[in-house]
């Protein structure tokens, strides 16, 4: 990559620049004000390209650390097609990675720690297992001093002109996806009008009961839709208590399962039914309410998508550039390439294409979001403990 240094020529006064006709005795001053105005510019210049020389330098030793340490460990959430444009990118590191859904991840991290093993180096899932689990267990070393490279540091080409992270550090737990939800309620297109809904407590409704379908919800899949329905002041716990305490729903494990019932018509919504994408791509009579329109409106979350960098990792500088690569536009923009069909990602840079982003997860301009990332909507245990006295009650009755 080449760099030009800026320069600036200043010309040798001609004859012609004398005092000429009508000059006026303030003349002097100006030319004065204009070579200060010139070294001020020099400097700023000489500055400028002096910060760009110490990253270059920091960057170049880092990728040369890098390749030396050979490998980096990845810890990731169905994301890791793109790994291989990483490899592509840098020759010589090599990427060993591990995929589970984030409750498995951070489960097995902390399993391995027990064990004296300290094995990944990078964690990219949900925001809720990196902050209630690993950032909790202090497993975590800050990534906020790990960017380098000006596009990524740059805040400006993110979403809200900022970074997000889930910690109230502000430094350990970053959130590079912007994913509105449909609250994760889909419904069979031929037992359901989805306009007579217009609130999530229309399906509190009697009419509803018995014939809804819902993940467990002592399930870590349901982290982001279970914040916004806990801390929207519109909904609550509440709300949490009368819909999944008093409908009569089929609570399972499995959500392919769930998915399956749905299109058969055995049950006319679901809560969970995260391939219903894909059944309705394949013709089947499932699709996903359109909750933005709603009037408690939608959230928006990091879903499957923050990154962490666990400390005593194997390989620090391996780890360093992967993060960089990870959070740049090249990484991201290979990110939403990917085109998942159940869990399309949607990247908070917002100057890459969204071409690749499917319009139903692309923010609505008008829509009414949450955003459940915020630090202070971060802890998880009273929505945990909630739910688990739900189950418990309804395992009781049975």
């Amino acid at each position: 990559m080449n760099h030009v240094q800026p320069t600036a020529k200043i010309r040798k006064p001609s004859a012609a620049c004398g005092r000429g006709k009508g000059e006026g005795p303030t003349s002097g001053k100006s030319r004065f004000f204009t070579l200060t105005q010139l070294i001020v510019a020099l400097i700023s210049a000489s500055l400028g390209w002096a910060g760009q020389a110490d990253w270059q330098k920091d960057w170049e030793r880092t990728v040369a650390a890098a390749k030396q340490e050979g490998q980096v460990n990845v810890y990731i959430y169905r994301y890791d097609g793109m790994l291989r444009d990483f490899m592509r990118e840098f020759p010589g590191i090599n990427v060993v990675s591990v995929t589970g859904r984030g409750n498995q991840l951070t489960t097995r991290i902390m399993s391995e720690r027990r064990a004296g093993k300290y094995i990944p180096d990078v964690y990219s899932a949900g925001p809720g297992g990196a902050y209630n689990v690993l950032y909790k267990a202090k497993a975590l070393d800050p990534i906020k001093p790990l960017l380098v490279l000006p596009e990524v540091v740059d805040e400006s080409k993110w979403y809200g002109k900022e970074h997000r992270y889930a910690d109230a550090e502000g430094k350990y737990v970053f959130a590079y996806l912007a994913s509105p939800s449909d609250a994760q309620l889909s419904y069979n297109t031929t037992l359901v009008n989805p306009t007579e809904i217009k609130s999530y407590w229309d399906l509190t409704q009697p009419k509803w009961r018995g014939k809804i379908v819902g993940l467990d919800l002592r399930d870590g899949g349901l982290g982001g839709t279970m914040q916004f329905f806990y801390y929207s002041p519109e909904l609550g716990p509440e709300f949490i208590r009368k819909f999944f305490g008093t409908m009569n729903i089929q609570f399972a494990k499995n959500f392919r399962q769930m998915t399956d019932w749905l299109s058969q018509g055995r049950y006319s919504i679901c809560f969970g039914c995260k391939d219903s994408m894909r059944a309705k791509n394949q013709g089947l009579p499932v699709d996903d309410f359109d909750v933005t329109r709603w009037k408690e409106g939608s959230s928006f979350s990091s879903g499957g998508g923050s990154l962490s960098v666990l400390n005593q990792a194997p390989h620090p500088n391996a780890a360093k550039v992967f993060v960089n690569w990870f959070l740049s536009r090249r990484g991201q923009i290979a990110l939403q390439k990917l085109g998942d069909v159940d869990d399309p990602p949607n990247s908070r840079r917002i100057d890459i294409p969204k071409d690749d982003v499917p319009p139903t997860n692309r923010m609505v301009p008008d829509g009414k979001y949450f955003d459940v990332v915020k630090p202070e909507y971060a802890d998880q245990k009273p929505i945990f403990d909630l739910s688990k006295e739900i189950m418990a009650a309804l395992e009781a009755k049975k």
